[in-house]
């Protein structure tokens, strides 16, 4: 099925749920991360919806050879996740996932606008938003977990937020189904607090966040020891390197110098990154104690 018909699926059943059952003073509740203090059908919405937009199969062997497929399949997943979180949102304001979902994928669809004001709710109300990533310095064949708040940033190994780790091809990790609800729970910024953070950062701690291609660089005061959960190995950084997941490169033509025929190139998505660091360091630095390089894109991270 293709990303956009999941998308719509995804939609119908938010739909299919119906009205929100819960009163006026409910809905004007503060924003929560409790299944039991939100309404039942915008919770599933956030966890098991989500998981289904998220884990929906959208390749075959035969999109191999259409290298701009990947880039639209998961624009239209990114639009499926996000109307997804909106619709939770209409049937429970106190939905505090929702709330955390959309200040992330509004990043990750480039509006500025929309994600500081959900930014803006999701730390009123003492929330993260989090986001899945791949941190290159400790092992770039397995995931983590990053969760922001107003306190700091906190790191934690994908093992420590699914039930069970299932590996794919070259030992990538793949996302759970719906019914590991913790995780997509995890994933939409509401960690479990039972569970210790890899390694935690407080702002204080980050002298420098450097935007680049693919990446952001977090440059530390003090080294964090981080482990891999796929081969135990430990690395002690003194920048945190992650490529925050939900956005891929774009293939452009163009004629090389001195050559007579046209060439392909990639570029990667270097105004999401800096997005990001932006928006994040308006409510976690407000003294501009944090050094932001200019962005400089070009080729590598």
């Amino acid at each position: 099925m293709h990303a956009r018909a999941v998308g719509l699926a995804v939609l119908a059943l938010a739909a299919a749920l119906g009205r929100p059952s819960v009163s006026g003073a409910a809905s004007a509740a503060v924003p929560t991360c409790r299944a039991d203090g939100i309404e039942p059908s915008s919770y599933r919405l956030t966890t098991r919806a989500v998981a289904a937009a998220v884990t929906e199969e959208r390749h075959d062997w035969w999109d191999s050879f259409d290298l701009g497929k990947y880039e639209y399949d998961l624009f239209d997943l990114n639009l499926a996740v996000t109307r997804t979180a909106e619709r939770a949102l209409e049937l429970d304001p106190a939905n505090l996932l929702a709330h955390q979902i959309l200040a992330r994928q509004y990043l990750v669809l480039g509006e500025p606008e929309l994600a500081e004001e959900a930014w803006r709710r999701v730390f009123a109300a003492g929330g993260a938003v989090a986001w899945t990533g791949t941190l290159y310095d400790v092992d770039a064949r397995t995931y983590f977990l990053l969760a922001f708040d107003v306190r700091g940033l906190r790191v934690y190994r994908f093992d420590q937020v699914v039930d069970r780790v299932k590996r794919g091809f070259y030992s990538i990790p793949e996302f759970p189904s719906g019914n590991d609800e913790r995780f997509w729970a995890a994933s939409a910024g509401c960690v479990p607090p039972e569970i210790v953070p890899e390694a935690e950062m407080p702002w204080s701690a980050v002298r420098e966040i450097k935007a680049g291609n693919w990446v952001l660089w977090f440059k530390l005061d003090q080294p964090v020891t981080i482990a891999s959960d796929r081969n135990g190995k430990r690395k002690s950084l003194r920048e945190i390197k992650v490529n925050l997941h939900g956005r891929t490169g774009s293939l452009e033509v163009y004629k090389p110098v001195g050559e007579n025929h046209l060439a392909m190139r990639g570029r990667g998505p270097a105004g999401y990154p800096d997005l990001v660091r932006r928006t994040l360091v308006q409510f976690v630095d407000p003294q501009k104690r944090i050094s932001l390089p200019p962005l400089k894109p070009g080729v590598g991270w």
